[in-house]
């Protein structure tokens, strides 16, 4: 067994957090422990810890400590007409939510995915499209409000991206411009406007 550990922090603008995780590799499945700084705050407590167990492509059971709830995750892929379609079922036993996910990559230009909150009308059905590796396009049609949205991103030189999207139901679009890069830096800016 080899053991990993890492520390994540993260920035705010209004507030600033920290996350520790340590992680066991157990032959096929990892288990992890993850605290948060809400652990330490107000000294030692048990507020903001979480063990996970996971067999990465398979599941992973998450349990909350101080909230005693467990969240279910399990992923498997089935081939339709030689095409891979990707499950994925979650359930959240202390929100009584259970959540089904599928996409089935038609090809490396085109996938089609579903997202449904089982027992309610919360169904959205998106179609994706990537034109030459550099631009995608993604239309995305809401059952409950029968409604669309609408999101066009584009790759850019230097590995930016920029993002539009198009919220019908409220009338919002959106504008991101994006950058994750080692020698350049990382960012993310998101400006919003209701359109008229």
């Amino acid at each position: 067994m080899t053991m990993k550990a890492s520390f994540k922090g993260k920035f705010d603008v209004d507030k600033s957090g920290g996350t520790a995780s340590l992680a066991f590799n157990a032959g096929n499945v990892k288990l992890r422990a993850t605290m948060t700084d809400a652990a330490l705050v107000a000294g030692p407590s048990l507020n903001g810890l979480s063990l996970a167990v996971e067999k990465p492509g398979f599941f992973i059971i998450d349990y909350n400590v101080p909230k005693k709830d467990v969240r279910f995750q399990f992923m498997n892929t089935i081939r339709i007409a030689e095409k891979p379609l990707n499950l994925t079922y979650i359930h959240m036993r202390g929100e009584n939510r259970t959540i089904v996910d599928g996409s089935l990559v038609v090809d490396p230009a085109n996938k089609l995915s579903a997202n449904y909150t089982v027992g309610t009308k919360n169904c959205k059905l998106k179609y994706t499209y990537v034109h030459g590796g550099m631009a995608t396009f993604e239309p995305c049609y809401d059952l409950s409000k029968n409604m669309w949205d609408f999101a066009v991103s584009r790759k850019l030189y230097g590995g930016d991206n920029l993002k539009a999207t198009y919220q019908t139901s409220s009338k919002l679009l959106g504008l991101e411009w994006s950058r994750n890069s080692k020698t350049t830096g990382s960012f993310k800016n998101i400006c919003w406007c209701r359109a008229s």
